[in-house]
């Protein structure tokens, strides 16, 4: 493990430019576990399913919590972009922050130990990654050459060592992987063990699977492309929400220049889904993915797109008119990112 060095500044902790967004179903207990990490922080908690339902969190945690009817209240007839019995309610606490980073968690993650036994500070991580470039542009063999005891390779063109804006920093997980429900049903016992310690920078012109229990972003930079989609009650897909949000940032990461990291930090996964109720979420999906990886492999911005938004509506059109053809829901999806875009907007622009 690269040692740092006793030169090294200490990383600022973003108090005051970062909100925590969970999305949850049921009482927050897994949050003791977390406080001496998340108690500085402001949490926004996005309440699914039934709105009646009291959700209790813990004694001393800044939060809001919103529920369904929260979100039907602040957004009117824009709430229908919200999914519904699917975390893909927690892009809700996207809109309505206005801190400049975001780190989303799931409420079956609990904090992980790395290789010496010492608890994973994930925040810290994640500031890290997302205040150190990004090498998108040529691959570096020694990965984060912007860590302690890295650096850039032998014949690394020294014109691009100064690396481009890091907009999305992608966590792992420990014991649970990150499987789809096909793989969980084949593998039931599988148990991810291997601590890699490496962050990495992914290149340009590739796609990854982004996972949304252990992720932080630049709210700024890339918020209005996190849209996770319609999932859940009343459409024909779950599961795949935080994926294509990451297809999207993907694309538009590629095209404005910036970069998308993925590796540390670790958290410890307690899978709380049923691998057959997946299964029948994901089923749509498994097809479809085969359609959606090759057009968004092949999605070309024009040059005239010079803003996230810009960009995303311009996706948004071609979604409906390229995915349009595979299932109607691709419609149905490119209307939704159409009215998520306006809400943004509406929410986040200075008046």
């Amino acid at each position: 493990m690269a040692q740092q060095s006793s030169s090294a500044k200490p990383m600022p902790m973003l108090k005051d430019e970062l909100d925590i967004v969970i999305p949850t179903i049921r009482n927050l207990d897994f949050l003791e576990m977390w406080r001496p990490f998340f108690e500085q922080y402001h949490l926004i908690i996005v309440q699914d399913g039934d709105p009646s339902k009291t959700i209790k969190v813990p004694e001393g945690f800044d939060y809001e919590l919103y529920n369904r009817n929260d979100i039907n209240r602040i957004l009117g007839p824009k709430a229908s972009c919200i999914s519904f019995k699917d975390s893909a309610c927690r892009c809700f606490g996207y809109l309505v922050s206005k801190k400049k980073y975001i780190y989303t968690i799931d409420d079956d993650c609990f904090v992980a130990k790395d290789p010496s036994g010492k608890d994973i500070n994930v925040i810290e991580q994640h500031i890290k990654s997302l205040l150190t470039p990004s090498t998108p542009n040529f691959f570096n063999t020694l990965y984060d050459p912007y860590r302690d005891g890295a650096d850039f390779v032998r014949g690394y063109p020294f014109s691009m060592r100064e690396g481009c804006k890091t907009a999305v920093s992608h966590g792992l997980w420990l014991n649970i992987p990150d499987y789809d429900a096909p793989t969980q049903l084949v593998k039931p016992l599988e148990r991810n063990s291997r601590y890699v310690d490496a962050v990495m920078t992914i290149p340009k012109g590739t796609l990854f699977s982004m996972c949304g229990m252990n992720l932080a972003f630049d709210r700024e930079l890339i918020g209005p492309a996190m849209y996770f989609g319609l999932m859940g009650h009343g459409q024909p897909i779950g599961g795949y929400d935080d994926m294509w949000a990451g297809w999207c940032a993907k694309v538009i990461c590629d095209h404005m220049g910036w970069g998308v990291k993925t590796g540390l930090p670790y958290v410890y996964h307690k899978k709380a889904s049923n691998r057959f109720e997946n299964l029948k979420r994901e089923y749509n999906g498994i097809f479809w993915q085969e359609e959606a990886i090759p057009f968004f492999e092949s999605v070309t911005l024009p040059k005239e797109c010079t803003s996230v938004q810009q960009c995303y509506l311009e996706l948004a059109k071609l979604v409906k008119e390229k995915l349009g053809k595979v299932d109607p829901y691709f419609i149905k999806l490119a209307d939704g990112m159409v009215t998520w875009s306006e809400a943004w907007d509406e929410l986040n622009t200075t008046p």
